[in-house]
């Protein structure tokens, strides 16, 4: 029997294990011994950010919740550590699976290896280059402690083979957040509110900006909506505002007609607006991504990515974090010169099960 802890801890986190839990439930339906633990750090505690989440992919309730959401980027890994440890004592698996680059990937990473535990890091290779951003140190230091990398592309295998990384270590499989998205495009669900009764198809923008860079000065959050309402042309853009910026924003008076503010959506909902949308605006990773693979034009506020395919053969374009470069690139969008989306290899819904066959062929 094989015996797997999987990890997620924020909202990102829930859309990458989804088709893994899935296609483990089918192996062990299949009669293959194989079985898991699902361990919820509690990193994220806002029910849109995280429980809709169980219920809106068929992701069963977590084995354990270790609670570790609040506090400084410091204490919520030391937090999560210490509850790891004593879950993996408890239940010591053959393999952790962590996911993504959140605060939750790095500490469930480092305590499962000085427990001497086999770690595989789905997602793992990307890299941004700004160790300025959190998730790049937390990339890094997981990738330089992992047993075996799932990988969404060429780029991240030819960054960890530049670190070092067996090639027997490298497992080519693609990207799980596609697995996700893929299996609920009919489900998806349009948002209810009479700002939503009126939106009309490619007639509407959607955004979102949660990073330091654009958010932390209110000068500079300002200048940003500004540039982006009146680059428009008058169409209506939802707004989800994540809570980091939804303390940022409070105060600042801005209001504009075509500008709707909503609090975070639940994945079917927002995945629904982002398909349908003119264009989205953003300073995520994994929204372009999704918006690459159902061809939406995507800016990004950004001056550098770790999703470069996104850009190579999705609808992506990074602009920066200036204002200025808001305008030039919204005319392009609103004049549909924007590029389509070319394919990207691997993302075809299908990697869950190599994920899967993959760690069979290695415990088994």
């Amino acid at each position: 029997m094989i015996n797997l802890t999987i990890v997620a801890g924020a909202r990102p986190n829930f859309m990458k294990i989804a088709p893994i839990i899935h296609e483990i439930q089918k192996q062990k339906s299949a009669g293959i011994g194989i079985d898991f633990r699902l361990v919820h750090t509690g990193q994220h505690y806002d029910k849109k950010m995280s429980g809709d989440f169980f219920e809106q992919l068929n992701i069963p309730e977590a084995n354990a919740n270790l609670g570790g959401g609040g506090g400084t980027q410091a204490e919520q890994t030391a937090s999560i550590m210490i509850a790891f440890e004593k879950e993996l004592l408890e239940n010591r698996p053959d393999l952790v699976i962590v996911v993504g680059d959140v605060t939750s990937t790095l500490a469930c990473s480092i305590a499962a290896k000085k427990l001497q535990i086999d770690v595989a890091h789905v997602e793992g290779g990307i890299r941004s280059g700004d160790l300025s951003m959190p998730e790049e140190i937390n990339r890094m230091v997981t990738d330089s402690i992992t047993d075996h990398f799932f990988t969404t592309s060429e780029i991240a295998n030819a960054n960890l083979k530049a670190a070092g990384v067996a090639e027997d270590r490298i497992h080519f499989v693609g990207n799980t957040m596609i697995d996700t998205l893929l299996a609920n495009q009919k489900r998806l669900i349009k948002p209810t509110g009479n700002v939503y009764d009126t939106l009309e198809p490619q007639k509407y923008f959607v955004m979102t900006m949660h990073r330091p860079a654009n958010v932390d000065e209110e000068s500079k959050l300002k200048s940003l909506i500004e540039a982006i309402v009146s680059g428009v042309e008058n169409m209506p853009i939802i707004f989800p505002v994540h809570p980091r910026t939804a303390k940022i924003l409070e105060g600042m008076g801005i209001a504009y007609p075509n500008l709707h503010f909503s609090p975070p959506l639940s994945y079917l909902e927002f995945n629904y607006l982002v398909k349908y949308a003119k264009g989205v605006i953003t300073d995520s990773g994994g929204i372009t991504e999704e918006a690459s693979v159902m061809n939406v034009p995507c800016i990004t506020l950004r001056d550098n990515t770790e999703r470069a395919e996104t850009i190579s053969l999705g609808t992506n374009e990074l602009i920066g974090t200036n204002p200025e470069n808001v305008a030039p690139a919204l005319s392009k969008l609103m004049e549909g010169n924007w590029k389509q989306y070319q394919g990207i290899p691997m993302w075809d819904g299908k990697t869950s099960v190599r994920i899967i066959n993959t760690i069979i062929s290695l415990y088994q």
